[in-house]
């Protein structure tokens, strides 16, 4: 399942009885922009979204929403999905599972 406000998105993977496991996405845009586009003003403007947008995920300070999932294949047209994004958990939501499991167990 895919949850999005438009500012955030995450998945939520099957994980026996505690609900799934929260992923984020992570992006290898800023890796793969080297050498093609030389700020993130022209890497904004090939992706339709504003600069300060694609800073903001660049920093972590916003999560990656389908505008910019959609963005990123107008300006890496020749990258797979796959190529362009990752998931990892979410730091927060494991951090809490992991101290509820240590409560049960202590």
């Amino acid at each position: 399942m895919v949850l999005t406000n438009g500012i955030y998105m995450a998945i939520m993977l099957p994980s026996g009885e505690s609900g799934g496991i929260a992923m984020i996405v992570r992006t290898r845009i800023f890796e793969l922009c080297d050498g093609r586009y030389h700020n993130l003003s022209e890497l904004a403007m090939a992706m339709g979204i504003s600069v300060s947008q694609i800073y903001r995920v660049r920093e972590g300070k916003r999560r990656i929403n389908q505008k910019f999932i959609v963005g990123a294949i107008k300006a890496f047209p020749e990258h797979r999905l796959e190529e362009l994004f990752y998931l990892v958990p979410e730091p927060e939501k494991q951090a809490i599972e992991e101290k509820e499991k240590v409560a049960v167990l202590g």
